[in-house]
């Protein structure tokens, strides 16, 4: 990665925390009012099997549990061009694909273990849109887990 795509991400990342919407902080099941989804039922299990392997259930509720990928995707309607979107919908696509070439079973039927092996997969690989989308589902995961009601009430 050469030094103006980083100056570049860098000034999008903090122009989007700028104009981040204001139903975003502190946000809640209650508050996040879920529109229409843009993906399909097989994408959102998807975004749902990512989301859940980045920051999963413990003795604390995980990004799932708190319903991080109905913030991903109000974010991803609300803040992101249609190109982003789309990118999202290949780099699931692509991701279930590894699973079933690597573990013969769908991304969102392979155990924790597997799940963090093809999510570390697409984070080393050589397409740099596969890199791209999971670092966006990483950061909206971050942003969405840690500015949820729960967290900011709770730590």
């Amino acid at each position: 990665m050469n030094r103006r795509e980083v100056l570049k991400n860098v000034a999008l990342a903090g122009g989007g925390f700028i104009v981040l919407p204001t139903w975003a902080e502190a946000w809640s099941l209650n508050t996040l009012q879920r529109s229409a989804s843009y993906l399909s039922l097989e994408h959102e299990a998807m975004l749902v099997s990512v989301v859940d392997t980045i920051i999963p259930t413990t003795d604390t509720p995980g990004a799932k549990d708190l319903g991080v990928p109905d913030f991903i995707q109000k974010m991803l309607l609300d803040c992101y061009e249609k190109d982003v979107q789309e990118n999202l919908k290949k780099g699931l696509e692509k991701t279930n694909a590894m699973a079933k070439d690597r573990y013969l079973r769908a991304f969102v039927d392979c155990n924790s273990l597997q799940r963090k092996d093809i999510l570390g997969k697409v984070a080393m690989s050589a397409d740099q849109t596969q890199k791209d989308y999971l670092t966006l589902i990483k950061s909206l995961t971050i942003l969405g887990f840690s500015t949820s009601e729960y967290v900011l009430t709770n730590y």
